[in-house]
């Protein structure tokens, strides 16, 4: 029968320093009860001189290993999903891989902002599905606070820094009895028309400088409600089940207000929504596998349960995927 892809083990890692709303009140015009409003976020994680995107996967990854009780050298795969890269090459996959004392199989990045997760997820469980890799890495990490504006409030209050890992092994069909369980779908889309939505105004091609993050916020959060639920049942129409069937819905940590719009939409109760975006902030590809960590964790997230994880991101990239704990 064809391997069918499970999560076997889950990390998590955000670095020590929390920069509070109070703290960038002091030094912009703005306040606690404005951010709060406007986007549910409280708090951010904020990478130290030093500690690079590299350095927040591998904390993330050594942590997943364990939570999956297996040892570095059996990774075949590994794949990083990230926007803000410790080089423009090599990939920072490959630096983990360095990192983790690993020197078999292969390790790439993979692009797609926000979105970047579920696609390196979605890599990852093709591999296995075609007997490519058994045992995969799955990495989302940033060090956001490196490419924002700390003077342009619309922006440099969202993003956070951190980093999520998920351990993905090959299994077999029928091993979940009468429910099939492990990843079960996905559903990528994007739209490059829409790029200059959510971008940076720098690259190693155009501008020879990083550059930092601009974005048009009304535009973004239209698109992201509409694409978000639309792709939802995108997923769970694919499978043959309705959104009553979903445990837990694992989403991108955007915007608490995109949360609940989506949620609503898809007449999800609230409590069935994973949410740390007040704690975390934005942490682009890093927020599912933070969140599903989380989840995971604290025992929400138990065998058995139906879990949607969805995402939208610049490009403009979205997608779904449904997994069978």
């Amino acid at each position: 029968m064809a391997p069918r892809s499970r999560i076997i083990g889950c990390g998590s890692y955000l670095p020590e320093r929390v920069l509070t709303n109070d703290e960038l009140a002091r030094k912009l015009d703005t306040s606690d009860e404005w951010i709060t409003a406007r986007t549910g976020i409280r708090q951010r994680h904020i990478a130290a001189a030093g500690e690079l995107t590299s350095d927040l996967a591998y904390q993330a990854a050594r942590q997943a290993l364990e939570s999956a009780a297996i040892g570095a050298e059996e990774l075949d795969l590994i794949v990083l999903a990230t926007t803000t890269p410790d080089n423009t090459f090599p990939a920072t996959a490959t630096k983990v891989q360095a990192l983790l004392e690993v020197n078999r199989g292969a390790a790439f990045d993979v692009q797609a902002v926000c979105t970047g997760f579920l696609f390196a997820l979605s890599t990852a469980d093709s591999f296995i599905r075609t007997g490519q890799a058994r045992t995969a890495l799955v990495l989302g990490a940033e060090t956001f606070s490196r490419i924002v504006d700390w003077r342009d409030r619309s922006t440099c209050v969202i993003f956070g820094d951190g980093a999520g890992a998920v351990v993905v092994r090959a299994g077999e069909e029928g091993e979940g009895g009468g429910q099939e369980r492990g990843i079960l779908s996905f559903h990528l889309h994007s739209d490059g028309r829409l790029g200059d939505l959510l971008f940076v105004d720098g690259g190693p091609s155009s501008t020879q400088t990083v550059g930092t993050v601009k974005m048009s916020g009304r535009e973004v959060f239209r698109h992201a409600v509409v694409n978000l639920a639309d792709v939802a049942l995108e997923a769970l129409e694919a499978n043959g089940l309705t959104i009553g069937d979903v445990d837990w819905l694992v989403p991108h940590q955007a915007n608490k207000r995109i949360l609940e719009s989506t949620a609503r939409k898809l007449g999800l109760p609230a409590e069935r929504v994973v949410v740390t975006v007040d704690r975390h902030a934005n942490t682009s590809a890093a927020s599912i596998p933070l969140a599903l960590e989380e989840a995971v964790g604290d025992g929400r997230i138990r065998p058995g349960h139906l879990v949607l994880m969805e995402a939208m991101g610049a490009g403009m990239t979205w997608g779904a995927g449904l997994v069978r704990w």
